[in-house]
């Protein structure tokens, strides 16, 4: 029968492997000390749980098959598992499982073709499985990895799991290119690699291409590195509560473009580095929920993205908020939520939860660190209208005029201030006629004092306060006083005064009224 074998001499641990392999038995070589059978040692361990990965490559590509009746499988735990285990371009019809076991060497999965994988408990060197297909559950959980998870453009039918799992991106010398054969006659250049993608030093997970059908569930996950997932799908959501992401090169997440049913990024969530989700599509909720975000730059891009609801009510944002030119459906924040900086110039929602007073959401939409933004006031405005509020619309309109003001150059800044001291740049036009009835209050006191000298003495008239200071403000002479009387000494200043406040007054009631302040959509 060992002769049938394609090694010769198989020790203990591998003659069990070997005879359970058919069958799919468990072959369990841990001691029962939780102290020794920590896989963090699994260097120390002799060779009574070593197995040679060539053994299990062999095995899973059907050097011992499964006689009528059984279903194959490997399941191995506590094993020292030395060689690399090597299952690039094979296609494997049986489940792997390996619990609590030591890979001091590299698992490669590229473009390999498997069912199911479970490394739980394991602590493994690199994992490299570009472009593999696995039919079911792909599971990393408890595991640690210490020179990355390579994913990009794998495909896995089922969940991908990566619970309470500590990954390390991999050392520069350890990159991509690793074992990529140059062309001697074209070598690529620097940028050529980076675009390429063999600078993986920065990535604990590079994973950009990635498709996982079933769920994401990352809850609890360590990473030294960050996560790339640009394009990657999650047709099940992705799920990263209470996992913290140390970013080393400046982003923690870089997932542009990623597609998902839902995203959590909350319950205790951090990220040391910028979070950025430029371009993505998720049909659900995305939430950062007690998340703590800190970046040098930005904490949140996530511009020109598409979200059903987004959930913005981290515990603590250090750096910048882009929200550019994205479209939320329904946005749930809170004032303190944000830091110094947002970027919202092109954002549009179609609703908003929680309460918010609308001073703190005019100090919202004005933290651009560009400056003046039109469009953040016009869209909140067109909300407020929407929902029926259109005191607090005008309010908006009127802010967004005063934020404009300090654009302008210092003749247009006094024009402002004048139009917005009379009729609120149009949206209080109520307020022309409160200085109109301070006017003529004051007109009327000082000439009832101070009358007047009649112009001809041909007839005799009787002098009025009222109708003349009223004549005065009024831009027309309806009442024909100004002619009559002829204001003397230091009124007479009085009266120039008063005829140019109505001519102001009249100005700007005629441009409030047919709107010329306001903008042509509102």
């Amino acid at each position: 029968m060992l002769r049938s074998r394609p090694f010769w001499r198989l020790t203990p641990a591998e003659r069990q492997v070997w005879e359970a392999y058919p069958s799919g038995a468990w072959v369990d070589l841990r001691t029962g000390d939780a102290g020794r059978d920590d896989p963090a040692k699994g260097a120390e361990w002799g060779p009574e749980r070593t197995v040679r990965a060539a053994l299990i490559t062999a095995l899973l590509l059907g050097a011992h098959p499964a006689k009528a009746g059984q279903v194959a499988g490997l399941r191995l735990a506590g094993a020292r598992i030395v060689g690399m285990l090597n299952l690039s371009d094979a296609k494997v019809d049986t489940k792997l499982h390996l619990l609590s076991c030591h890979l001091p060497d590299t698992v490669a999965l590229t473009d390999a073709t498997t069912k199911g994988l479970r490394f739980r408990g394991c602590d493994i060197r690199r994992i490299r499985a570009a472009r593999c297909t696995i039919d079911g559950l792909f599971d990393l959980d408890s595991c640690k990895v210490h020179a990355g998870v390579r994913l990009d453009n794998a495909h896995i039918t089922g969940q991908l799991r990566l619970a309470r799992a500590v990954l390390t991106a991999p050392e520069k010398t350890s990159a991509a290119s690793e074992s990529y054969k140059e062309d001697t006659r074209r070598p690529f250049t620097e940028a050529e690699k980076r675009e390429r993608g063999w600078e993986q030093d920065h990535w604990a997970l590079w994973a950009g291409g990635l498709t996982v059908d079933g769920g994401a569930f990352c809850r609890d996950l360590r990473t030294v590195g960050g996560i790339r997932m640009i394009g990657a799908r999650f047709n099940s959501g992705l799920y990263l509560q209470r996992a913290v992401i140390k970013g080393t090169g400046g982003h923690a997440i870089y997932a542009d473009h990623l597609q998902a049913s839902s995203v959590e990024l909350s319950g205790g969530f951090t990220a040391e580095g910028t979070v950025r989700l430029r371009g993505a599509r998720v049909t659900g909720v995305l939430s950062f929920d007690e998340a703590t975000l800190s970046a040098h730059g930005p904490a949140l891009h996530l511009s020109h993205m598409q979200v059903d609801e987004l959930i913005l009510l981290p515990s603590a944002v250090q750096g910048e908020i882009n929200l550019g030119y994205s479209r939320v459906g329904v946005l749930l924040d809170r004032p303190d939520a944000y830091p110094e900086h947002v970027r919202l110039n092109g954002f549009t929602f179609e609703s908003l939860r929680g309460y918010t007073s609308l001073a703190d959401r005019l100090s919202w939409v004005s933290r651009d660190p560009d400056g003046y933004r039109p469009l953040p006031y016009e869209h909140l405005a067109a909300w407020y209208r929407r929902i029926g509020h259109d005191q607090d619309a005008r309010r908006v309109l009127l802010a967004k005029q005063r934020a404009r003001r300090s654009t302008m150059r210092l003749p247009g800044r006094l024009a402002g201030h004048l139009l917005d001291v009379v009729v609120g740049y149009g949206h209080r036009p109520w307020l022309a006629g409160v200085w109109f009835a301070v006017l003529l209050a004051a007109g009327t006191a000082v000439f009832a004092t101070h009358p007047p000298a009649q112009v001809g003495l041909d007839e005799r008239r009787i002098f009025h306060p009222f109708p003349y200071t009223l004549d005065l403000l009024v831009p027309v002479s309806v009442f024909e006083q100004r002619a009559a009387w002829e204001p003397v000494g230091w009124t007479q200043w009085l009266a120039n005064i008063l005829i140019a406040s109505g001519w102001i007054l009249a100005t700007a009631l005629i441009a409030g009224g047919t709107r010329v302040l306001r903008p042509s959509s509102n």
